[in-house]
């Protein structure tokens, strides 16, 4: 089981590469979809990290995929322009998983 690496920046992938995980830089919600469906599409392939900005171009397929899939975990992972409140992103994901606001 690989890691991949979804980014919007070339910094956030060549400090991934050097921890070996391989990835690809996308700015474009159609090469990311085709990008992200060869991720999903690859058996080697376990889990896929996602940049904020990334998740934020198609969050309702994301959130699908992250529902639906069973043998993918997608991980959103904050980049150096991260100016957000990360726990409260998850804290939505989590209730949207199971129905219950937290």
């Amino acid at each position: 089981m690989r890691f991949f690496l979804l980014s919007d920046n070339i910094d956030t992938q060549i400090g991934m590469r050097l921890v070996g995980i391989d990835g690809i830089v996308v700015h474009e919600r159609d090469v990311l979809l085709t990008e992200l469906g060869k991720a999903m599409a690859n058996p080697e392939i376990g889990i896929i990290l996602m940049t904020t900005r990334l998740i934020d171009l198609c969050p309702s397929i994301i959130s699908e995929l992250k529902l639906r899939q069973s043998d993918k975990l997608i991980v959103e992972i904050p980049d150096r322009r991260f100016s957000g409140n990360f726990g409260s992103s998850i804290e939505k994901y989590v209730s949207e998983a199971i129905g219950v606001k937290l």
